[in-house]
């Protein structure tokens, strides 16, 4: 991912934070038929990542190398926002992101306790903040051996982790003022 200095983010709690946060990725990784991406909730585990994807999938076969790409909030910045624009109309439109890119080996794994494993902590993740959260438990026993019987696990070790906060800091500080103030009045 080109990160320039001034949108680099190292902090690796902070980018854990954000994979906490939206645990959605977009998961790629070159197969066999060339690269093939999907959508995937994934959980960080000691520095592994852990999800599962359905056995017909073309990524249930591994790969040496994948990304798994976590983004968290974004927003069209619009160069009318910039106070600096009544001084300098030299101002164009951007995109404002925060991303993690998490790169490493796909692995994947088929024993069927560590899938109901890893998809009851995704469930408990995810349900953690609801009033009554749901559980796997919930539901018939012989419908989650079913649904366990047509997924595979993943994981994937990260080996390199990068984090980009492209937040508007190389606009000087009034346009970082006019913008967030801008964002905070619900934009257009």
């Amino acid at each position: 991912m080109y990160t320039p200095a001034h949108f680099r983010e190292d902090r690796p709690e902070v980018l854990h934070e954000l994979i906490a946060r939206h645990p959605l990725a977009t998961l790629v990784a070159s197969t066999r038929d060339g690269l093939e991406a999907t959508h995937v909730p994934l959980l960080l585990e000691g520095g592994v990542l852990r999800g599962h994807v359905a056995r017909a999938n073309p990524l249930a076969q591994g790969a040496a190398s994948a990304i798994a790409i976590f983004q968290g909030g974004e927003q069209y910045i619009s160069p009318s926002w910039y106070a600096s624009k009544k001084t300098d109309p030299r101002v164009v439109p951007t995109w404002n992101y925060i991303a993690v890119h998490a790169h490493g080996p796909l692995r994947t794994f088929a024993e069927k306790g560590e899938i109901l494993r890893i998809v009851s902590a995704l469930t408990v993740h995810m349900e953690r903040r609801r009033a009554e959260p749901w559980a796997i438990e919930d539901a018939p026993a012989e419908y989650i051996d079913r649904l366990l019987n047509a997924i595979i696990g993943i994981a994937i070790p990260i080996e390199r982790i990068e984090g980009k906060w492209k937040q508007s800091q190389n606009r000087p500080a009034e346009d970082q003022a006019s913008v967030r103030a801008a964002l905070e009045s619900g934009g257009f």
